[in-house]
């Protein structure tokens, strides 16, 4: 069992959302916690969705971050040498 103090503006407004729903305070915080815990299995942070875009992760060098311009011109010295 868990007992939460809540501040007495919070307390009012659980006490008018049981009254409104029908349901007991326990039964809206329940509700609250498991929207809650949802939301959070469901939620990845900004690394964890675009890691395999971000450097080594992505491309497998692991100096392309500092080494880009060189295998930039690289890249364009043999466009142009190729013609």
């Amino acid at each position: 069992m868990t007992t939460v103090r809540l501040p007495p503006e919070v307390e009012q407004k659980l006490r008018s959302l049981s009254a409104l729903k029908g349901k007991t305070k326990s039964e809206l915080i329940k509700e609250a916690l498991e929207k809650l815990f949802a939301s959070e299995e469901t939620s990845s942070d900004s690394f964890e969705l675009g890691k395999e875009y971000f450097g080594k992760h992505g491309s497998g060098q692991t100096t392309r971050s500092t080494e880009y311009k060189r295998i930039l011109k690289d890249k364009l010295s043999a466009k142009h040498h190729s013609h």
